[in-house]
């Protein structure tokens, strides 16, 4: 911890004292804080204010405590995103990175915003919080997915959902099993909530089983699972797999299930929900990948206890998502722009192109191919002098081998041989390392 001493009286003023050192530098990741005991005598305070400081330090998710070894502050403090560990983009370099959908692929907004801005009874407060073409709109689409009936909420975003279904459900500390790769928004996420991850290993048909049900004998109170498009992967839950999850959730009715559909208008697989196969659960959807990311809208369904204590904490806060953007998604509700096909034929010809040169990818659905490489800092180094930049699996990863991720959105199927054989040339090991 160097020479920083800390300062305060009461729990929040110590607390606040060793935040604002970490903002500022003064603590740096991994740096160690005083025992308990030691740093009560220091400040001349009763040994319980400090227990009560570091406890607020780790629900705000500044420090980490490991029983005996201590308490320290985190390796990656939660206002790090992980979005953060990345490249600089250079002038010239292609940027491959991002995640975002094609532009081109995009509904265009402005005849259908015109066109609400002029009619109707404007929305006061008290309104409903689900602008009833959007009900209706998303109502008959969940049905159509089989997807069981339930109770109709609207968040901004898909990952506003998932934050309301857990702070409605569990409390600083629980175990949250997740896709290990996964979305790296929703692992910051959990880590600012204060809430322990148990990784999950997954394939191209989305959570192992078997994997599934360790980190539920393990004590996962939740379970995150993507539906299509997973971030990283590309991997979408297929009937098998569906089915067998199904079954190891038979045996854990009390876990609550988060289900997250975010690619839904960019994929043309069939959705396989397992949605309800608990007595608490969130089948989360977003057409943001489809519509546009400054839409924020998304809407979820699940049990009704969930479901409402999602919408009357919202209530106290924002109130509702804007009525008329929730129009303009029921309006723009099953536009047809051809991003599905366009994305499936980017990913196939770059997971083609890249087999061909002896690579193996992953791409079954989405918007991104995950390439598992066997130096991660390296192959993206070496692809930023090549001139395209790509995301390092660093974002996504806990415990899952290092890979890199492709986003295909601003490629062309042209373009794929090139982007291809030069990720092949970038996972090639130098001549140095190679062994003879």
């Amino acid at each position: 911890m160097g020479t920083y001493r800390i300062v305060g009286r009461g729990a929040s003023e110590i607390a606040a004292d060793v935040e604002d050192a970490v903002a500022r530098g003064s603590l740096q990741p991994g740096d160690q804080l005083p025992a308990m005991r030691a740093l009560a005598g220091q400040l001349g305070v009763n040994p319980n204010t400090v227990a009560a400081a570091y406890r607020t330090l780790r629900e705000r998710g500044v420090i980490t405590t490991d029983g005996r070894r201590g308490s320290r502050v985190r390796s990656r403090p939660v206002t790090t995103p992980r979005e953060s560990i990345g490249v600089d983009i250079s002038p010239g370099v292609r940027d491959l990175a991002g995640g975002n959908p094609d532009p081109r692929l995009l509904p265009p907004l402005a005849p259908v915003l015109a066109a609400l801005g002029t009619p109707g009874v404007p929305v006061m407060y008290g309104a409903a919080g689900v602008e009833e073409h959007l009900r209706a709109a998303a109502t008959a689409e969940l049905a159509a997915d089989h997807v069981p009936d339930g109770p109709l909420a609207v968040t901004s975003g898909a990952l506003d959902a998932v934050e309301r279904v857990l702070a409605a459900r569990l409390r600083p500390g629980d175990a949250v099993a997740v896709e290990d790769p996964g979305w790296g928004s929703l692992l910051d996420l959990l880590s600012a909530l204060n809430l322990r991850t148990l990784p999950v290993a997954l394939d191209d048909d989305g959570p192992l089983p078997d994997a599934v049900a360790a980190a539920l004998r393990a004590g996962a109170r939740a379970l995150v699972v993507t539906a299509r498009a997973q971030n990283p992967t590309g991997a979408a839950v297929g009937e098998a797999r569906a089915r067998d999850l199904r079954a190891v959730l038979a045996h854990h009715r009390d876990v609550l299930l988060i289900e997250d559909d975010h690619g839904h208008g960019i994929v043309d697989l069939p959705l396989y929900p397992i949605a309800g196969a608990t007595d608490h659960w969130a089948f989360v959807r977003s057409g943001a990948k489809a519509l546009g990311p400054d839409l924020r809208v998304a809407h979820l369904t699940g049990d009704p206890t969930t479901v409402d204590r999602v919408a009357g904490r919202q209530r106290l806060g924002p109130g509702w998502v804007s009525h008329l953007l929730q129009r303009a998604v029921a309006q723009l509700s099953g536009a047809r722009t051809g991003a599905a096909a366009s994305y499936r034929a980017r990913r196939a010809a770059l997971v083609t192109e890249l087999a061909a040169h002896g690579v193996r990818a992953h791409g079954r659905s989405g918007l991104n191919v995950w390439v598992p490489v066997g130096d991660e800092t390296g192959t993206v180094s070496r692809l930023l002098a090549a001139g395209y930049a790509v995301a390092p699996g660093a974002r996504f990863r806990i415990d899952s081998a290092p890979a890199v991720r492709i986003t295909v959105s601003g490629l062309s199927v042209a373009e794929v041989p090139e982007v291809a054989e030069a990720v092949a040339a970038a996972c090639r090991l130098p001549p140095a390392h190679r062994r003879g």
